[in-house]
């Protein structure tokens, strides 16, 4: 018999490890098989999903809710306290024993039904987006299905029953989703969360064709359960371990940014002059408005000085989980203390995460397991980061990042405008898929360099204003094209047309993939000209923006906001004109879907 067994005590230490080792050795003197995990403040290597797929009964012993437990959906389980499981292994044993012998036989229910899970790098449009798709296109066919949206907004998540029941799991994610090990022994279809927003039917279909493939067969033919993780190359998992960080960085940046906007925005840019000492010393006045800004400054530049730490300790937080995130935050820290900037925070991160991971993996005898949580990892990982960022790495990194500084604060005229195009074509080319993030995250990593009293007319808010601009050009071009001709869209996409005005005016780019889908070769380069033109007279007109995020509900705090709102004008206008001409000289395939005209018509559009 094969058996696989939690352990989890309140303090994470002594109970944890000590039980773990008495089950194993009670399993042992049985003849039984057993692996056991530790959810211990040291953490420990997860058991695989093939092992819980072979195994034949789970033991929980922990006084704690146990992370991820809905992994083990389907399989007899028994819970008992790490004490009872220390001071009764054996009779613990014999109890799971039992329970597998008297499990009933599993049914098998007719009708297919789906668990998902999208995650998309920014948690924001892409996640929520593809998560309606798969939901849109099982209700046609009137399949059950239950979709956790991993974003930034959170959701409920699926229930251990609901994974019971499953016959297909779908992961439409582009970062590495959150309790995988749950759907341990179920088929598992991974796609990209693009994929799933623009093929919904297409990823139901190779859903269907893996159904029956998982845990019934998974123990005579283990090659049959498709649950293994998915290999990614190296530059895939830096660019999602870089993009957790932004990720988590960006709702600091919104509110600090925002608050700093609106403190300037009420007070004047004297406000910087305001200290916490005047508001201890003098009170504050509801009836004051200098009051109620220069709090406002002072709250945001509370905000932005995390920054760098967040940025870094969840990078380090991607790679190594709970382990690297206290090293990850010091390697932030003492990047902005060397001056290192958000480069620092990178490099922090990196290390940070990579020591933590190394060391946490090293294995140690069982009385030492409970002295890495609280000072192995910790002492050896921070000192590893802090060592390298003060001594090695501090000083060519300032040097770099004081380089990049200066020649973004040299961007002026013809060199500013080329940029502003570069940006607008990345922004339009996959609209919220990795090019676009990659110039996302170029503004706003930009943005959060610029300290709360820097000169506001820094590059680094131009390039903020561009590229939020930029991504919002592509939804409202299609969206005004689909107003202008309607003869040329189908009316699925004319649908889409009216959302999208909303989406394209709140900067949510991913309101132009379901045209850019259908008909991508005239649709892409339509709105990469566009917004390459919005780009360029954002970055002509000399606009800023401290935002990171808002699309026109923030123009408020935009500089040069009449001129700001007439380049997006433009560059919709132009993105509009493109897509026309283009399906007008050669229509896309998908309009001969459109009802005919004169028979389907009793008044002419």
């Amino acid at each position: 018999m094969k058996i696989v067994a939690v352990t989890s005590c309140i303090a994470g230490i002594a109970h944890t490890y000590m039980a773990a080792e008495a089950l194993e050795q009670a399993a042992k003197k049985k003849g039984y098989e057993i692996q056991v995990e530790t959810q211990g403040a040291a953490g420990s290597d997860p058991m695989t999903d093939q092992t819980i797929a072979d195994a034949d009964v789970v033991i929980l012993a922990a006084d704690l809710e146990v992370r991820g437990k809905e992994r083990f959906a389907g399989k007899p389980t028994l819970e008992v306290g790490t004490s009872e499981a220390l001071a009764k292994a054996a009779d613990v044993i014999d109890r799971a024993a039992a329970q597998v012998r008297n499990a009933p036989a599993a049914g098998r229910a007719s009708e297919p039904r789906f668990v998902a899970v999208t995650s998309c790098i920014a948690g924001i449009a892409h996640t929520y987006m593809a998560a309606e798709a798969l939901e849109q296109a099982a209700k046609k066919r009137g399949y059950p299905i239950h979709v956790e949206t991993q974003g930034a907004a959170g959701s409920d998540e699926m229930t251990a029953a609901d994974i019971a029941d499953a016959d297909v799991v779908i992961l439409a994610a582009d970062l590495e989703v959150r309790g995988r090990d749950r759907f341990a022994g179920k088929p598992i279809l991974q796609v990209g969360v693009a994929e799933a927003l623009s093929k919904p039917d297409e990823v139901l279909d190779r859903a269907l064709a893996l159904r029956g493939t998982g845990s019934a067969g998974a123990r005579s033919t283990p090659a049959a359960v498709p649950a293994a993780p998915k290999k990614v190359g190296v530059g895939t998992r830096i660019r999602q371990n870089l993009m957790t960080g932004v990720s988590y960085m960006i709702p600091f940046v919104a509110a600090g940014g925002l608050l700093i906007a609106l403190s300037f925005l009420f007070g004047g840019y004297r406000i910087v002059d305001f200290t916490a000492q005047q508001i201890i010393d003098e009170g504050f006045s509801v009836a004051n408005i200098t009051d109620w800004a220069g709090v406002m400054f002072l709250i945001g530049s509370a905000t932005f000085a995390f920054l760098v730490p967040v940025l870094s300790g969840f990078i380090a937080f991607g790679i190594a989980d709970r382990p690297g995130i206290a090293p990850g935050f010091l390697g932030g820290a003492v990047a902005v203390t060397v001056g290192a900037g958000f480069l620092g925070g990178l490099a922090s991160g990196f290390i940070a995460g990579y020591a933590a991971l190394f060391i946490s993996r090293i294995k140690l005898p069982a009385a030492f397991k409970s002295l890495m949580p609280v000072v192995i990892i910790p002492l050896i990982a921070t000192f590893i980061t802090g060592f390298l960022m003060f001594v090695v790495l501090g000083a060519p990194l300032r040097a770099l990042s004081e380089g990049l500084s200066a020649w973004l604060s040299g961007l002026t005229g013809g060199n500013l405008i080329i940029l502003g195009i570069i940006l607008g074509l990345m922004m339009a080319f996959d609209m919220g898929g990795p090019v676009n993030k990659v110039a996302y995250a170029f503004a706003t990593t930009g943005l959060a360099s610029v300290p709360a009293d820097g000169d506001p007319n820094s590059v680094q808010f131009k390039v903020m204003a561009i590229v939020m601009a930029a991504g919002m050009t592509p939804p409202l071009g299609l969206a005004l094209a689909t107003s202008l001709r309607k003869r040329l869209f189908t009316d699925a996409e004319r649908q889409n047309g009216k959302a999208a005005y909303l989406l394209g005016a709140s900067f949510i780019s991913e309101g132009a993939i379901p045209f850019a889908a259908v008909d991508p070769l005239r649709v892409i380069p339509s709105a990469m000209v566009g917004s390459a033109v919005t780009g360029a007279l954002v970055a002509l007109f000399g606009s800023t923006l401290r935002a990171p995020h808002g699309g026109v509900w923030v123009t408020g705090l935009v500089g040069q906001p009449i001129l700001y709102l007439v380049a997006i004008l433009v560059g919709m206008v132009v993105t509009a004109v493109c897509v026309i001409v283009a399906k007008s000289i050669a229509r896309a395939p998908v309009v001969a879907e459109v009802p005919e005209p004169v028979a389907a018509r009793a008044v002419p559009a």
